[in-house]
């Protein structure tokens, strides 16, 4: 036995000081050299930030495109999605009522026409960005709110499409929290 009591003393003491000391040090380290110095992207309008750049927001007034459901409120720190199967009673019910809300809100939208990203909550409940799809499905409801013509939001949410990364990887996407900015700054 004592043959494994040091031996084992000496490993625990150098995983605890690798693990526990030098490995978080080293990642805090890369965090500084990341964009926002590892504290997160900050938005700011007329001088106060609004936002973060990775966190989704709520908005409900028709005036504003609505950013993807939430199952915890855009609380980043507890970020989660429903854990819900898609056949769900009880999430197949919140989806409908999602739905049902969009309908009043949208009249002019078929419901076949909803993108599910905005009656869907993504995993983490987080994601502040939509499709340039289901950015312009909201364009009507933000164009009669706001008395602008459509075809200048339509430009807005182009404007404010991010492609791919390198042209390839993913999706082209819109972040709503500045594209909700760019709005609110339209003379």
């Amino acid at each position: 036995m004592k043959k494994y009591l040091w031996p084992s003393i000496k490993l625990t003491v150098l995983l605890l000081v690798l693990l526990a000391g030098i490995y978080p040090l080293f990642l805090a380290g890369v965090a500084r050299l990341a964009p926002g110095k590892g504290g997160g992207v900050t938005v700011t309008h007329n001088g106060r930030v609004v936002g973060y750049e990775n966190i989704g927001q709520k908005f409900t007034q028709d005036k504003y495109f609505w950013s993807r459901p939430s199952t915890v409120d855009y609380n980043a720190a507890g970020s989660g999605g429903s854990n819900k199967a898609a056949g769900n009673p009880e999430y197949l019910k919140t989806v409908q009522e999602r739905i049902d809300s969009f309908l009043v809100h949208n009249p002019n939208v078929k419901k076949e026409d909803i993108p599910a990203e905005l009656v869907t909550a993504s995993a983490s409940g987080l994601d502040p960005h939509l499709s340039p799809a289901a950015a312009y499905i909201q364009i009507s409801r933000v164009a009669k709110a706001r008395g602008i013509a459509p075809e200048k939001l339509k430009q807005l949410v182009d404007d404010n499409t991010k492609g791919p990364l390198f042209g390839l990887l993913g999706p082209s996407v819109v972040n709503v929290l500045k594209l909700n900015i760019a709005l609110d700054e339209l003379k």
